[in-house]
């Protein structure tokens, strides 16, 4: 059966035209997976240059939380944008000030927070480093095998999804060791817990025979891990993490800048598992597609920031706290619920896709946060990358977006409104997808 809503050989000829001019006056550098030439997007429906409409659940990376153009979002930043565009954080303005209390009443801290203002990602990931760095007088990090955290020479050296974003790029920051990130899935060492494995690991054997405690200041990590491949850690590990790094005292970072903004049903992935972090860095959803980063800390430990020692141009950018505060209105005011109970059943049916296909291993995830890895077959697990990419092209083809992580897992990370009718359409569409990419 054919999708009606393409009505051009893919790419059409719109799209390749522009994608030729692209390729003389753009960097190559950027990790494309299939010729998609965007127009215009409503919710989570997207339109190409030709026509073609698709169901976006990439959703720019998981940075569309609210869907593509959502009027509440869009009325804020014209409202803001009308008034002034841009004055540097050596000055103030309500915009930020709102943001930053904002945050303070919905960061699970147990204690007041602060907040420091960027554009991405990678960028709240150095304030982060930086801020870990200034407070404890200590040098050294922890990351995890598994974890994308950015592409800046700080954030890049705890990456570790794939070597590609480390490979002619060495030295990064120096001082960062790496542990195993606990996938129960894929266990790593012996026996059932391997989030008391990690821990035991990292505590008797790393800072035994290789990095002082006492000289660490923070240990970095995704609650959830994406880029990694969508893994979920066993109960109790971030709870233990949280135990030892009291122990040392060395600074617990989470990474939300994927997993934040409502995408797993709450607010924060790390939520789910009634933990707090002394720093987090935050970003994609918070914007609903415009730039925005935040490093939101305890105020205890931000306040100890002397004048100057960290700073930024655009931080604190009034059509960008606009759109993060619109966003947090629409997360907050409906969104967060319905990821929950749309990732709930997607859940379901992923599962009971599981059921039918040899080449579904796992199915984990929280709220609209789900990947599904496939293998060659569950009983030998071995990751079929070749297929997921293949699902990926097939995907394009029938009228869905998607990305993976991983080794070979899929992941669907829609923006948080979609509805039932948006789930079952694109179920359809993954299911003949993952059918046409085996019988290729």
């Amino acid at each position: 059966m054919t999708n009606p809503h393409i009505k051009t050989e893919l790419p059409g000829p719109k799209a390749r035209a522009l994608i030729e001019r692209d390729s003389q006056v753009v960097s190559p550098s950027y990790p494309r997976d299939y010729p998609f030439v965007m127009s215009h997007g409503r919710g989570a429906e997207v339109w190409d240059v030709d026509g073609n409409r698709f169901l976006d659940f990439a959703a720019g990376i998981a940075v569309c939380s609210t869907g593509h153009a959502h009027p509440a979002v869009v009325a804020a930043i014209r409202e803001a944008s009308e008034k002034f565009l841009h004055i540097s954080s050596d000055y103030w303005h309500e915009y930020q000030v709102r943001l930053g209390e904002r945050m303070n009443e919905i960061t699970p801290f147990g204690e007041q927070t602060m907040s420091f203002m960027c554009q991405s990602g990678t960028e709240a990931v150095e304030g982060a480093l930086k801020l870990a760095r200034y407070v404890t007088g200590r040098s050294r990090f922890i990351g995890f095998y598994g974890g994308f955290h950015g592409r800046t020479m700080g954030s890049l050296a705890f990456t570790s999804s794939k070597y590609t974003q480390q490979k002619g790029f060495f030295p990064t920051m120096p001082g960062v060791t790496h542990i195993p990130y606990p996938n129960p899935y894929r266990p790593l060492f012996a026996g059932e817990d391997q989030g008391r494995a990690v821990l035991d690991y990292l505590e008797n054997v790393v800072f035994r025979a290789n990095v002082p405690a006492n000289e660490v200041a923070g240990i970095l990590i995704e609650p959830l891990q994406g880029e990694g491949g969508y893994i979920t850690p066993p109960d109790g590990f971030l709870q233990g993490l949280r135990e030892l790094c009291d122990r040392h005292g060395i600074m617990l970072i989470f990474d939300e800048v994927q997993s934040g903004i409502g995408r797993t049903g709450k607010m924060f992935a790390a939520e789910h598992y009634g933990v707090a972090a002394d720093i987090m860095s935050l970003a994609k959803g918070l914007g609903s597609g415009m730039p925005i980063g935040l490093v939101v800390a305890k105020k205890r430990h931000m306040e100890k920031w002397a004048r100057g020692a960290h700073g930024n141009t655009y931080g604190g950018n009034p059509v960008c706290c606009a759109a993060a505060l619109a966003t947090l209105d629409v997360v907050q005011g409906g969104l967060m619920e319905n990821a929950a109970e749309q990732g709930e059943y997607l859940l379901g049916k992923l599962r009971a896709m599981q059921e039918r296909f040899d080449c579904i291993g796992e199915v984990r995830g929280k709220g609209l946060w789900i990947g599904m890895e496939l293998v060659k077959s569950r009983a030998c697990k071995t990751p079929a990358g070749a297929l997921s990419d293949n699902v990926l092209t097939r995907g394009f083809h029938n009228g869905i977006l998607l990305l993976n992580c991983g080794q070979s897992t899929l992941r669907l990370m829609p923006p948080l409104m979609i509805d039932r009718a948006t789930a079952d359409e694109a179920l359809v569409l993954l299911e003949r997808s993952l059918r046409e990419a085996l019988e290729a």
